[in-house]
Formats: structure tokens, C-alpha cells, sequence
């Protein structure tokens, strides 16, 4: 109970504090994000506090709950804040979500305030907006969890999950990306491109670079171009974050520019395959990291200069063993609100469902797919994983998925004209005859989630072939 009589959620941060001392502090002219006009401390504490009292006046209370249904814009962030700040938590909702997806999340949930775009967000291809909110009060109660931060998982093999992280839990991970070595370093930028909604944007760009000091910067469209110029734009050394669905666009530069500023770029989500991180490393002459993790975790391991691709360093703290072929990660307390799932969280582990080997001399961890990647052909144990990854080092495959659906069928999206028969062809030269898929389908962009990672439901798939 706070010295005004609040009754506060036991566990729920308090106040300005953490924010104040982990994101907020440093020099008031620090320059934090290139818009491309400036946005430095002092005017981000000034926007943050506004924010705070127009959600206090809507109704937020210390131990209460705000759902952020925002693009990525100076409104999400400065609201983000501003809930923490008043020791509330941020449920994140992507903007992206329909209606009715948002409705069910709202009844579950239970916000008192949930803040919305005032008008629709136009479609296309910015990576930021800007946008004029509008915030309905609801007559919640204080948030049921001390969780800062509610997120849905992406939900690219099924149903999302929701998951709560403390402001502990948060500051944690934030200071675990400082032990990590290749990360950007004060007065260095970070061209952002996931959303922040969701983990790596959340923490790896958005929280990471406000206490590290690192400007961030979205490029004005989500094409190569655009991110080529956001690169340019400054002279500072410039790493490009995202996942491997931009890669493609980075690709899609004929020629690009020499640009001494470009660092690297780290992906993560989805491995990379050798292939791409190859071609991306000839064409641009800076590594190509790699970072695994997950919404309830956050970042678990990297491998920031390709040193050990496909195998990652677990990060400091993150403890990683191999249980019958499945990754699992020490995690004192289940991340899932309500029940607890035992096939998800049991004594003190989590279990990631993906299929991985720890090195007992080293500790570098190989990802080997998802549990789930593993088939039955004839009796024989197939590996979709590595007919997907197969498939990807063809000529001319920009991306693959692979899924079993009575057979063995494959989706491709190609970056050149192929033909199927001569895909099928080369297969038949690296793949033994009960792996191959028996159907072959070509797509001009593979579905993909609002993560950008590549969609593996077998009827959305259908859907989107021709």
C-alpha cells in the first residue's frame, strides 16, 4: 500500500524508478531516436510525463493495466513508459490484430485504460508512424499479475499464448545484452526494424538502446533502399536488427552503396541458412549475426559475429541444458498467466519444444528444428527441418517451409525463375527418396506472421498456394 492508501499488486514495480534509472537516465541532450528529426532525453522524459498524466487522468492506477493496441510510433513508446512509470503493466497488443482478436484479449485481461490509434493506420510500408491516440477507460480492476509487460507469443506453429515478464525480469535481460559481445555501443545506432511490440524489437532495440545510449533508427519504408538510406543518414557506426524476412529486402539492392558506417546486422527468430548468411556477408562485407530466444525469455543465446553458425553461445545467465533432444532453459517461474502447462513449464524449466544438442567442452548450443519437425515416412524417421534446410541451399530458394499433411509437401518462395522439375532434380541428388517432398509449390511471398516469421500451419499454407 502506497503512502495515499493505493492498494498496489504485491511484486508490481512502483513508481519512476526503474524507469528513471534504467532507461531514462543519461544526459539530457542525448540524442535517442532519428525520426529523422531528433527526439533526445530531455524531450522524451518531458513526452513521457504528459503521457503519464493523461493516463491517470483516463483512470490508471499504480497496480492497474493499460492495453496498447499502438504502431510502432513515438505514441507507443512514450505510452510504454509512462504506464511503467506509474507502476502499471503494458499489455501489448499488436495493432495488426483484428478486432475480435483484441476484444477477447481485453475480456481476459481486464486493462483500465486501453489506448488505440484515433483513426485508422494506414497501410504500407513505414516502420514507424505517427499517430494521435485515443484512450477508453474501462472500469478494470488492478492487473491480477505483478507481470510489467503482457505479450502474445507470434503464434507461427498454433495459438498464441500470453506470457508476463517482470520489470526484473526485463532489467535482467537488459543488462545481459551489456555482457554480450558485438552488441551496439553508446553513440553507436541501431536501424530498427521488428516491431516493438514483440521481444527482440521490445528489449534488443527499443529498451536495450535507451539504457546503452545507442540512437535508434527506423528507416522512413521497410525496403532495402529505405534501410540502405537509414544507414547513410548518420556517421555513426550502424547495426541493422531484424529478422531473416529482411534480409530479402537487402537482398532486393542491386548494387549497393559502399557504406563504411554498416557494423553488421543481426537477426532474430527463424536460423539463418549457410546459404543466405553467405550471400548476405559477400554482397555487404559485414557479418551477419545471429540471436535465438524466445517471447518468454527473451534473448538465450548469439552468435553476433558468424563465428560458430549454425551453433550459438548461451548468454550470460541463461543456463541451457538438452532433455531427450529438446532445448530447455532454467526459468525459476512459469512466464504463461493462469494455468500452468506442465508440457510447457515444469520444475523450474521450460521447455522450448525445439530440437538441439548442448556441446559438453564448449556449451554451444545447435537448434535442430522443432520437435514437432519430425515425421514418420514408411516407418522412417524424416527430419523436416533438414529437408527445409536442403531445399534452401538451392539456387534461386529465397525461403522454404516444409510440412507433412499426409505427405511430404513443400512451399517455396523463389528470388529467380525455376523450374519445378529441375528443383525436384536436385533434390534427387541430396536427399535420400523418402525424405523428398511429393508435392512441390511455388509461392510469390510465403505467409508470414506480424513477426515475420515463416507461417508452418498446414491450411493457411493450402490457402496461399495456387
Amino acid at each position: 500500500m502506497t503512502m495515499d492508501g493505493t492498494v498496489v499488486v504485491p511484486g508490481t514495480t512502483m513508481g519512476a524508478q526503474w524507469v528513471d534509472d534504467v532507461l531514462l537516465a543519461g544526459d539530457a541532450s542525448d540524442v535517442c531516436f532519428s525520426l529523422p528529426a531528433p527526439i533526445d532525453r530531455s524531450m522524451l522524459r518531458r513526452l513521457v510525463r504528459d503521457r503519464q498524466s493523461e493516463l491517470a487522468d483516463s483512470g490508471l492506477r499504480p497496480g492497474g493495466a493499460a492495453a496498447l493496441r499502438l504502431p510502432p510510433s513515438m505514441a507507443f513508446i512514450t505510452h510504454l513508459l509512462a504506464v511503467w512509470r506509474s507502476g502499471g503493466q503494458a499489455i501489448l497488443l499488436d495493432h495488426r490484430l483484428t478486432d475480435y482478436e483484441v476484444r477477447r484479449a481485453i475480456e481476459r485481461l481486464v486493462p483500465q485504460v486501453v489506448v488505440s490509434p484515433e483513426r485508422p493506420v494506414p497501410s504500407g510500408l513505414r516502420t514507424f508512424v505517427e499517430v494521435d491516440t485515443a484512450v477508453a477507460s474501462y472500469s478494470g480492476h488492478p492487473a491480477s499479475t505483478a507481470h510489467a509487460v503482457v505479450q502474445l507469443s507470434s503464434g507461427s506453429t498454433g495459438p498464441s499464448k500470453v506470457i508476463g515478464r517482470t520489470a526484473e525480469d526485463l532489467v535482467e535481460e537488459v543488462l545481459r545484452y551489456t555482457q554480450i559481445d558485438g552488441v551496439p555501443q553508446r553513440g553507436e545506432r541501431i536501424i530498427l526494424l521488428p516491431s516493438m511490440v514483440h521481444v527482440l524489437g521490445l528489449v534488443g532495440g527499443l529498451m536495450y538502446g535507451l539504457h546503452a545510449g545507442v540512437t535508434l533508427v527506423p528507416p522512413a519504408r521497410l525496403t532495402g533502399d529505405a534501410i540502405l538510406q537509414a544507414i547513410a543518414s548518420g556517421s555513426a557506426p550502424a547495426t541493422v536488427l531484424g529478422v531473416p524476412f529482411h534480409i530479402g529486402l537487402l537482398a532486393s539492392v542491386n548494387e549497393p552503396p559502399v557504406l563504411p558506417q554498416f557494423k553488421r546486422m543481426t537477426t532474430g527468430g527463424e536460423l539463418v541458412p549457410a546459404s543466405v548468411a553467405k550471400a548476405f556477408e559477400q554482397k555487404f562485407q559485414v557479418p551477419l549475426g545471429n540471436m535465438y530466444g524466445m517471447t518468454e525469455v527473451g534473448v538465450i543465446g548469439t552468435d553476433l559475429f558468424g563465428r560458430h553458425r549454425p551453433e550459438i553461445q548461451p548468454a550470460p545467465g541463461i543456463e541451457v541444458r538438452a532433455v531427450d533432444g529438446e532445448l530447455q532453459i532454467r526459468r525459476p517461474e512459469s512466464p504463461y498467466l493462469g494455468l500452468s502447462d506442465p508440457s510447457r513449464w515444469a520444475d523450474g524449466w521450460l521447455r522450448t519444444k525445439d530440437a538441439g544438442v548442448v556441446d559438453p567442452e564448449t556449451g554451444l548450443v545447435s537448434i535442430k528444428g522443432r520437435l514437432d519437425s519430425q515425421v514418420s515416412v514408411g516407418g522412417l524417421k524424416v527430419d523436416l527441418t533438414e529437408v527445409e534446410y536442403t531445399i534452401g541451399t538451392l539456387r534461386g530458394v529465397e525461403a522454404a517451409v516444409v510440412v507433412f499433411d499426409g505427405a511430404i509437401t513443400a512451399y517455396l518462395q523463389l528470388n529467380e525463375r525455376r523450374d519445378i522439375a529441375r528443383i525436384e532434380a536436385e533434390l534427387a541428388q541430396r536427399l535420400a527418396s523418402y525424405k523428398r517432398p511429393r508435392s512441390v509449390r511455388i509461392l510469390d511471398q510465403l505467409p508470414r506472421t506480424t513477426t515475420g516469421k515463416l507461417v508452418r500451419d498446414v491450411t493457411v499454407l493450402r490457402k496461399a498456394a495456387p
